[in-house]
């Protein structure tokens, strides 16, 4: 049987077939999940987050003009719902992360020589994770849209409302800071 695609979702959840939508959600679930867990430092918070853009998407989803572009418009409220939680909960304090996996895309900023032990790979996860969390949150977000989710500057544009210049100079930015946060972390 061939998987149906958003649109084909997007129309059955429309005409009344909910179980749709819990297709569309674990299809989409993992990305966002990632892309939350980074915004906001913890799963718990990444929950609260994606099942309230979750429940937002399904009441919302007639207003969705694009459905071939179902993804995109459900990250425009990924985003929003996670700037919304950081402000509201005071999320914007710095925290850690003792997940070892929520950072792996980001070792690649450290150029660190081979590591002696895991447990020397998962101190350097925590210290990538605090640096990223130390960043103010619009460098953090852009930083992690593109350096993490690999999205285009036109993509993370389309997601933020942010012109591609500004999000340009905010990635640039994050990177000079998480050098100047990361000097020293791990010298061999």
């Amino acid at each position: 049987m061939e998987t149906p695609s958003d649109p084909e979702l997007v129309a059955a959840v429309l005409a009344g077939d909910d179980a749709a939508f819990g297709d569309l959600v674990r299809r989409y679930r993992d990305t966002y999940t990632r892309f939350a867990v980074r915004m906001l430092g913890s799963h718990a918070d990444a929950d609260d987050v994606l099942q309230s853009a979750f429940l937002r998407a399904y009441r919302a989803l007639g207003a969705c003009r694009e459905p071939a572009r179902f993804g995109a418009w459900l990250s425009q409220i990924v985003v929003n719902e996670c700037r919304t939680f950081a402000t509201r909960r005071g999320r914007r304090d710095r925290r850690f992360v003792n997940d070892a996996d929520v950072v792996d895309e980001a070792l690649a900023l450290v150029s660190a020589a081979p590591f002696t032990s895991p447990a020397d790979a998962g101190a350097l996860r925590e210290e990538i994770q605090h640096a990223l969390l130390r960043l103010v949150p619009e460098q953090r977000e852009a930083f992690v849209l593109k350096h993490v989710e690999e999205l285009s500057y036109e993509e993370m544009a389309e997601i933020t409302g942010v012109g591609v210049s500004a999000l340009k100079m905010r990635v640039k930015r994050a990177c000079e800071r998480l050098r100047e946060l990361l000097e020293g972390v791990h010298h061999v």
